[in-house]
């Protein structure tokens, strides 16, 4: 849902692109540091409870990484492999966050949250697979209301509210996240079974399984 923001967040982080631009730092670099930075956060603060900490840092490094796209429109350095690896250290810092989280509930005593925690990494890689494998067999699979923007923000907020103090914040942000990937997952099936029994018409021979 907050993809439909991304045009104005690229006229915003316009201005501070050309600027970091001069600085020499390429769009991958900006991304490899952005994903160290995440990760660093979430496994080292987050993993032993510190939650308000854990999310200034991993909140910090989320908004740098997000210039990796501003460097490469102002400078022209726009290609697959970027693409290709900002989507997979994108992979990595979420499997970071929800990792670390895990970790610190778990040696806080809330096994149970824990588990939570962990459902909602395993869901969210889902979520990202089935949108890949989708668009890498020629359908669209834009639709879902979790979407990797939407987890980030309720995790991070409701971590970081959490590390302040607030009770049952993170166990209600957890426990949503899990039904809403649960239901991303469900729209994003529905959406290419869609468009797979669109495609195949009376008479036309059975597709080639594929392994």
């Amino acid at each position: 849902m907050l993809n439909n923001f991304r045009p104005a967040l690229e006229r915003a982080f316009k201005p501070i692109g050309t600027t970091v631009a001069r600085t020499g730092l390429s769009p991958n670099a900006i991304t490899v540091i952005g994903t160290l930075g995440v990760s660093a956060g979430a496994l080292v603060l987050f993993s032993r409870g510190e939650f308000f900490w854990g999310t200034m840092v991993i909140t910090a490094f989320v908004l740098f990484d997000m210039l990796d796209g501003a460097v490469a429109r102002v400078t022209g350095k726009i290609s697959k492999f970027g693409a290709f690896l900002d989507s997979t250290m994108d992979r990595v810092a979420d499997a970071a966050i929800f990792s670390g989280l895990m970790i610190g509930l778990y040696r806080d005593g809330q096994e149970a949250l824990a588990g939570v925690a962990l459902y909602c990494l395993v869901s969210g890689v889902v979520v990202s697979y089935a949108k890949a494998r989708a668009e890498g067999l020629g359908y669209t699979c834009n639709v879902g209301i979790a979407e990797r923007a939407e987890r980030l923000i309720v995790a991070l907020v409701a971590a970081g509210f959490d590390g302040l103090g607030v009770p049952f914040i993170l166990a209600v942000a957890l426990w949503a996240l899990a039904g809403l990937s649960t239901i991303t997952i469900g729209q994003r099936f529905a959406t290419v079974y869609a468009q797979a029994r669109d495609a195949v018409r009376p008479g036309d021979p059975a597709p080639e399984p594929r392994p």
